[in-house]
């Protein structure tokens, strides 16, 4: 097991990667306090966890609350003695963002108020340098540690309307490099992914809409590689698990001298394109024979 005898707090693990995130990494060993603004999801990820043999706690903390994480911190390390890895992993999308792309609400940017931008600020990056500061005194103790921090490929490349999200991801990235140099010397490892594809569709709807459990990809419906503007042309979608797995790797002793990385997670070579299209591009039904 790659996590075996680790303790692991995972924020915004209610739903989506978060939660299959606590499933993998107590599949692995770990122990995981699931943590959430809505503390039934949470108390669900746990069930879940539990059903499958793992052992996590429930803990309800709103990330853009300083005092609120650090409680989180304290209440793990009071059950589970210590913390070896966090995982900043809460996000939440801009007001009239990606949303609008789903049907929701267009607004402009110029209409965005400073409440807007606080609290994409506040869960996004806030959150983040929070959840990276609570978790360094119980890290330092133990002779070193793990973080990580969800990013995403806004970070590297403009969706329409989420420049403030995108904005707060960038930032992600600037603080790991930073930290990477600022905590290396007590044997604390910083990293983010950037996911791409394979996020959960609960990212774009209502706070306590039921849990999808799938990618976007996935709950599309049935898998055409062919239509798929994903460069790289695979027999199922991208999925869940898939930006779990390189969570684990980033958090595990497999990638034990990574430090400073943002990894595009679940890419498929999406962030290679340019802004051309060629008559390759086209959609192409039943390209690999299904």
């Amino acid at each position: 097991m790659k996590l075996e005898g680790k303790v692991a707090i995972i924020t915004g693990a209610g739903s989506g990667l978060g939660r299959q995130g606590a499933q993998l990494f107590a599949s692995e060993g770990a122990r995981v306090a699931v943590v959430d603004i809505d503390g039934e999801r949470a108390e669900q990820t746990v069930k879940l966890v539990e059903q499958q043999g793992g052992s996590a706690i429930a803990v309800t903390a709103d990330v853009s609350d300083e005092a609120a994480v650090y409680g989180a911190v304290e209440t793990t390390v009071q059950e589970f003695g210590k913390l070896d890895i966090m995982w900043a992993n809460a996000g939440v999308v801009s007001r009239g963002g990606v949303p609008s792309v789903a049907g929701g609400e267009q607004v402009e940017f110029q209409d965005l108020t400073d409440a807007d931008w606080q609290h994409v600020l506040g869960v996004n990056l806030s959150g983040v340098v929070y959840s990276c500061k609570a978790a360094v005194p119980a890290m330092r103790a133990n002779g070193g540690g793990t973080i990580l921090a969800t990013s995403s490929a806004a970070s590297f490349a403009a969706y329409h309307s989420i420049a403030m999200y995108s904005a707060t991801k960038a930032g992600v990235n600037g603080l790991v490099r930073g930290l990477s140099l600022d905590l290396g010397r007590y044997g604390i490892r910083v990293n983010a992914i950037a996911p791409t594809h394979g996020m959960s569709p609960n990212f774009l709807m209502e706070a306590g809409a039921p849990v999808v459990g799938q990618s976007y990809e996935e709950s599309a419906g049935p898998w055409d590689a062919g239509v798929s503007p994903i460069p790289l042309k695979l027999r199922r979608p991208p999925s869940l698990v898939d930006n779990a797995k390189v969570a684990l790797f980033l958090v595990s002793d497999d990638s034990a001298y990574i430090s400073g990385l943002t990894l595009p997670a679940t890419d498929g070579g999406t962030l290679s394109r340019v802004a051309m299209t060629f008559e390759e591009d086209a959609p192409q039904p039943g390209l690999l024979g299904e």
